[in-house]
Parts: C-alpha cells; structure tokens; sequence
C-alpha cells in the first residue's frame, strides 16, 4: 500500500479503495510520504482493521504449528507472530488444548464476524471422497494426530493418509512438515504414504550425503548391507532398505567399493 499521510497515530496506506491505518507501533523505520510498504491487514483488539509491518507466521488458508499462550472459556490463543493473538473458538479445538502447548491449526475467516481465527479440528477440512492423488505420486504431508498405527498425516492440504509406524526413521511430531508419497491407495481411498520420494528419485536424493561423510572420513565407513537398521538410521537418517539401494548404485557407478568391513570411496584419478 502507499503511504499517503503521516498522524500522530502512525502513518494512513491506501491502495485503490480502502485507507487504513498502520500505527507507529508496527512500523520499525520511517517511511516516507507515496512510499510503497509490504503490510499484512487484520482486525485488531476493537475489531477495526488495521496494518503491521510483521510478518506473521500464517495467513489466510495456511495450515500451521502455533504456540498457545492463553486460555479461555471461549477458546484458545495462539503466538501467530502479531501484536494480536490468534484466536481459536472453544468449539473449534480439542479438550485436551493447554497453556504452552504447540497445535496445528488451520487460519480460516469466522463466518459470522468476518475476523480472522484458527481451527484445530480439521476433519471437515479434509476428505478422501475424491482422492486428487495416485499411487507413487510425490505429496507434501503434514503430521496430524498419533494413531494406534501410525501417524496420521494431511496429504497436499486435502487428504488424510497413515505414516505407518514401521515407516518412520526419524523423529515426527504433531505439525511436523514433510515431502513423502503415496505408497498404496487401499479400499475405500485409505492412502498409505512413506517419507521422500519412490524408488530411483529416493535413492538419488540419498546417494550425496553418503559420499559427503565417506570424504569427511577418509574415505571409509564400517557400514554395509549386513549392519542393524538401527545403525543405519543413527549415522545416515535413512532406512537399511534405502542405504542398501543407495549404496548399490553408488557402486555401479563405480563411486565406492563394498566389503565385508564396509564402504570405500573410490578415489577419481
């Protein structure tokens, strides 16, 4: 918006209908008379809209992990980076919500009021009724809830899909953010997905970080395709299954030798 007054209050934006008021508070630096500045506009304590200069850590539509600071009879607050708490209906989050608590939550439009809020039950958000994803396809999952099987993940802002627990090699938690794919679609469109990508994509993806350590360790690891999954995952981060694929087309393409005490960088001559 452009600057078009400066008040006692702070400074008067316009864009090519509306004024509104971005208050000294918000702003970090002064800001000249037709300068153009970057705002985010919300409703503040007395529901009049207003601007800041503050990047918050979510705008309209984002699915995000936030900090709740206080509770109330009517809901909850959440840290969304602004002056002005997020503001999430008691009916609009789980009963177990407490103070210092992180939630994933929706930033949505309150019909009534027109004021921006959170939602942390999202259920009616999501549906697997028409599944816009297929087998082997790349998705963006977010951690939803922990289940007896795995963990419940929201596929591409749309779906509801399981991370089985036998799947997961590193630590995950609620509003944790990561690139996976649809590992089977089953009856009745229940997605089953993994973390990164599938097969040759995965194993490229893992292939620089495995010859990163080799030279940061001479050029030998003590691990092979006989270590324990366990050690795998603590050196590498990966599955055994992915460090064997991985390592297996490193050595086809004659990077590394494998023996029985373990991996060496074949050095380019």
């Amino acid at each position: 918006m452009e600057v078009i007054e400066q008040t006692a209050e702070g400074y008067l934006l316009k864009d090519n209908t509306d004024t509104i008021l971005l208050p000294k508070r918000e702003v970090n630096k002064p800001l000249d008379i037709h300068q153009k500045v970057k705002v985010f506009l919300y409703h503040d304590s007395k529901n009049e809209l207003t601007a800041t200069t503050r990047t918050p850590k979510g705008v309209l539509g984002d699915l995000v992990t936030l900090k709740v600071v206080d509770l109330t009879p009517a809901g909850a607050f959440l840290d969304w980076g602004l002056t002005k708490d997020l503001f999430v209906p008691r009916s609009m989050h789980e009963d177990d919500l407490n103070k210092g608590d992180y939630c994933l939550v929706k930033i949505m439009l309150d019909p009534e009021t027109g004021r921006v809020i959170a939602k942390e039950k999202l259920e009616d958000e999501l549906s697997n009724d028409k599944l816009t994803v297929k087998e082997k396809e790349v998705i963006d999952c977010i951690v939803y809830r922990d289940t007896e099987l795995g963990f419940q993940v929201i596929i591409n802002g749309k779906h509801l899909g399981l991370l089985h627990y036998n799947e997961v090699f590193k630590d995950l938690y609620v509003g944790d953010a990561f690139t996976g794919f649809v590992k089977k679609i089953k009856e009745g469109n229940k997605i089953d997905v993994m973390i990164g990508k599938p097969g040759h994509s995965r194993v490229e993806d893992e292939k620089d970080p495995i010859l990163k350590l080799l030279q940061e360790k001479d050029g030998f690891l003590p691990y092979h395709d006989k270590s324990p999954a366990e050690e795998i995952y603590k050196v590498f981060g990966m599955s055994k299954k992915t460090f064997k694929m991985t390592i297996g087309n490193l050595y086809k393409q004659k990077c590394i030798t494998i023996s029985e005490d373990g991996i060496r960088l074949i050095k380019k001559k």
